[in-house]
């Protein structure tokens, strides 16, 4: 399973982005999907996680900014960030899980950097 990221960027506080990740290859069991984050000098920490059925789960600092959605007929995996703030900047990586041995997958991560 191969992912590939897009949708980061530089963006003001306040402001909106939206991030996408297309899951290719062997893609045809994924059970669930994810967003992490790291910040400098952070570990990494789940932002979100969505099971096939579309049902999101949040982290507390995200919750009722940032909306995780998916499109399964095309292995995609969306968060629409909004009213960002600095201490979203990091670098965003999507995971997903494969199979019934629960395979993960990272994709490569990209960057949102959040402006004051």
């Amino acid at each position: 399973v191969q992912l590939q990221a897009s949708g980061g960027g530089l963006v003001q506080a306040g402001g909106s982005l939206i991030l996408s990740c297309r899951a290719s290859g062997s893609a045809a069991s994924i059970n669930s999907m994810g967003w992490y984050r790291q910040a400098p000098g952070k570990q990494r920490e789940l932002v979100a996680s969505i099971d096939k059925s579309g049902r999101a789960d949040y982290a507390d600092s995200v919750k009722g900014r940032f909306t995780c959605s998916r499109d399964n007929a095309k292995n995609t995996i969306y968060l629409q960030m909004d009213s960002l703030k600095p201490e979203d900047t990091a670098v965003y990586y999507c995971r997903v899980t494969v199979g019934l041995a629960g395979f993960l997958y990272w994709g490569p991560g990209t960057q949102v950097t959040v402006s004051s």
